[in-house]
């Protein structure tokens, strides 16, 4: 409560937080409305709204138009790496490592483009080189949680299905191997940071939700990188794990 006895928005964020934080307002639950607030504790609705909105941008609370204001449900999709790498020799996409038979792939685009130039540096190109550049958004349970581009030399790729919107079994990296250029090592780059407008609306993203940004270069043996893939994940939809042994 604020010394002067008067009721501020950060003294109702700070008690919903803490029935949050106990477990009293579970996932899934409703949180108080405004008018609530409002009863609750005396104050003007421009002090609840603010309170509800200091919960939202934190990514606790998610508003569904309609239905009211609820805590934050958290049910991760759950990305291991160096596991999931390893399904495409078996014919398995990568993705199926993180969500099984959950996910929809769609928005595929395939185009020939110049590269952007950390692009064009990652992939260690020539002046003028073009890139095959795949596009497209991953779904689980019908909610979009990855935008995901991809870019290859297009000198090493063309004319294979790579170019192409289905790929067949195993993806690109099967058919990489096919072209005698099997990915052996890969690099992956995380950061993270709050959204674009772009990126909240192919994502559906909720108030207060940052992005995972992931790049990741696979490498043949000879050291040579042959892709570059950079992916948007939604935070809100998961967990990035890393197996690995002390080399000691």
């Amino acid at each position: 409560m604020a010394e002067n006895g008067r009721v501020g928005y950060r003294d109702i964020a700070d008690e919903l937080r803490q029935r949050i934080d106990s477990g009293e307002l579970a996932p899934g639950s409703r949180v108080p409305g405004e008018n609530e607030l409002i009863t609750r504790f005396g104050v003007a609705q421009a002090t609840a709204r603010r309170a509800l909105d200091e919960l939202k941008n934190e990514g606790l609370i998610v508003a569904r138009r309609g239905a009211g204001t609820f805590v934050r449900e958290f049910k991760p999709i759950r990305r291991t790496s160096p596991d999931r790498l390893r399904n495409w020799s078996s014919g398995l996409s990568i993705w199926k490592a993180d969500v099984g038979t959950r996910q929809r792939t769609e928005n595929i685009t395939v185009d020939v483009e110049t590269p952007p130039d950390p692009i064009a540096k990652a992939l260690d190109l020539d002046d003028g080189a073009r890139v095959v550049v795949r596009r497209r958004r991953y779904l689980v349970d019908g909610k979009p949680v990855q935008l995901a581009t991809s870019f290859y030399p297009l000198a090493l790729v063309a004319g294979s299905a790579i170019t192409e919107i289905n790929t067949g079994a195993g993806g690109t990296y099967a058919r990489l191997t096919e072209l005698g250029h099997e990915p052996t090592r890969f690099l992956e780059e995380l950061r993270t940071r709050m959204p674009r407008e772009s990126e909240r609306d192919a994502l559906e993203l909720a108030q207060g939700t940052p992005v995972i940004l992931i790049a990741r270069t696979a490498f043949t043996s000879d050291n040579r990188p042959v892709e570059v893939n950079e992916m948007t994940l939604d935070s809100a939809a998961y967990v990035v794990a890393y197996n690995f042994t002390s080399s000691g």
